[in-house]
């Protein structure tokens, strides 16, 4: 909400809604960022759900549907749907567990919050590279 100032008639501060023209100028701060982020990643992983249960149907249901799976997860449109799937695993199982911690009220000060949600930021980020590299066979 925006901070209106006061008016002569009282001494309160008035607030109002921020409208559509006001996102463009609205600076959203990095914990801000990751619990949208967060939220996102929770989105993204429900979505997918379907597809996750399917690929783990065909992995376990005979030799034939797992070289099919396999077949499936070669392309490079199922690589980045599972790269972007992997990113959402990882960034909500970093930004829930700073989340945790903050629930249990450590970290909640100002500067350590800003500074866990880089943290969560860079270790999600990191992992999803290392899955990439995995995922487009440079390690493993």
């Amino acid at each position: 909400m925006a901070k209106l100032p006061p008016t002569s008639s009282s001494a309160k501060p008035q607030f109002r809604n921020i409208g559509i023209a006001d996102l463009v100028q609205y600076r959203l701060p990095v914990p801000g960022f990751v619990s949208i982020l967060h939220r996102a990643s929770g989105m993204l992983i429900f979505l997918l759900l379907p597809l996750v249960l399917w690929l783990f149907d065909m992995s376990l249901s005979s030799d034939r549907s797992f070289d099919r799976l396999l077949e499936f997860c070669s392309g490079t449109i199922a690589r980045l749907v599972l790269l972007g799937l992997g990113w959402a695993l990882l960034h909500h199982l970093c930004a829930g567990l700073r989340f945790l911690l903050l629930d249990l009220h450590i970290g909640a000060d100002k500067p350590l919050a800003r500074r866990s949600s880089w943290i969560v930021l860079a270790v999600s980020l990191a992992l999803t590279a290392v899955l990439a590299l995995f995922l487009f066979g440079v390690l493993g």
